[in-house]
């Protein structure tokens, strides 16, 4: 396992974060070498999101990827993607996990990130996949076409949830631009619907399974809805970092690619690592559906969030994917 147990960082809004980040840069300057552990090994500290997402990097540290290519790795838990890309950037993690957007969204800032692997891919089935639209059981909304005009909670504004459920409605008929997204955190989301705070919400595992189990219906996966397979986030360092520890960036890069292919390989595994750093409940874990993961990077698939996000308006100037990507 990893060298200390997960930390969890400081709460904060995520877009708020990536708006802050040409501040923390400018203060905290460039990236930062990493030491030497026992026995010669190089420590690295990773930022992830206690979510299934990130079950395979857990996988690594246990089954030893990571110690075979000389790496003492420490997983840092933050609340998500966004909150990570500083951490990254400004060199106090080697390493980080954020969604394609959010990294998307860094480039076009000019942002010092650089994607060194995939991360996590939604499945191929609107049915069975790890995200959704919940609405409780008794709503007249029957098909995302409904959500117009509705109050839709998602965890963060202008990103990937409002971009991929914008797509979602877009091709059952509707018109996205008459929804009204909250901004609410994951664990909130199905409390809020069932109190009638907001129609609908767009929610990942494991609260897509808990809604479903407490009786709420799913309108549909919005990954899928947006990409077959969509590549929903990857892992990445800073550029800095890149250029100046090619060899660990290259090592990391071998071991986190064994632990997808491996994850993808094992879903039984990946079920019993999951409460080794998340609280999801027996029943829950029994039933939620897991991602697709895998050691390729789509980036057609990445190119397609970028589109799609600016023709929602993210970006203050057209991103540039390619340069995103190793």
């Amino acid at each position: 396992m990893s060298r200390s147990p997960a930390r969890t960082a400081r709460r904060g809004l995520a877009a708020a974060l990536v708006l802050a980040l040409p501040l923390a840069l400018g203060a905290c300057g460039g990236g930062e070498s990493t030491d030497e552990g026992a026995g010669g090994a190089t420590e690295i500290t990773v930022g992830v999101i206690p979510i299934v997402d990130v079950a395979p990097i857990y996988l690594g540290v246990e089954k030893g990827f990571f110690k075979a290519e000389g790496l003492d790795v420490d997983l840092e838990l933050a609340q998500g993607g966004a909150a990570i890309i500083p951490a990254v950037a400004t060199g106090r993690y080697q390493f980080g996990f954020s969604n394609t957007t959010s990294l998307l969204l860094a480039q076009t800032q000019d942002l010092p990130v650089k994607v060194v692997t995939a991360g996590v891919n939604a499945t191929d089935d609107p049915a069975a996949d790890m995200a959704g639209v919940l609405v409780r059981a008794d709503s007249d909304i029957t098909s995302p076409k409904d959500l117009e005009g509705k109050k839709v909670a998602v965890n963060t504004l202008k990103n990937i949830s409002t971009t991929t459920t914008n797509e979602l409605v877009r091709q059952d008929g509707g018109d996205p631009t008459k929804i009204e997204y909250v901004e609410l955190a994951f664990p909130e989301i199905g409390p809020a619907i069932e109190k009638g705070d907001v129609d609908a919400g767009q929610v990942v595992e494991p609260f897509l399974t808990i809604g479903t189990q407490g009786g709420m219906t799913d309108l549909g996966s919005n990954f899928v809805a947006a990409d077959p397979g969509l590549a929903v986030a990857e892992y990445f360092t800073s550029t800095d970092y890149a250029d100046s520890d090619a060899d660990t960036v290259a090592a990391f890069t071998r071991a986190m690619n064994e632990s997808l292919d491996y994850a993808q390989q094992h879903p039984d595994e990946v079920k019993k690592i999951l409460p080794t750093y998340t609280d999801i409940d027996g029943s829950v874990l029994a039933e939620l559906n897991t991602p697709q993961w895998t050691s390729e990077i789509d980036a057609a698939s990445i190119q397609r969030l970028a589109d799609l996000s600016k023709a929602d308006g993210l970006f203050a100037k057209d991103p540039d994917a390619d340069a995103l990507l190793p």
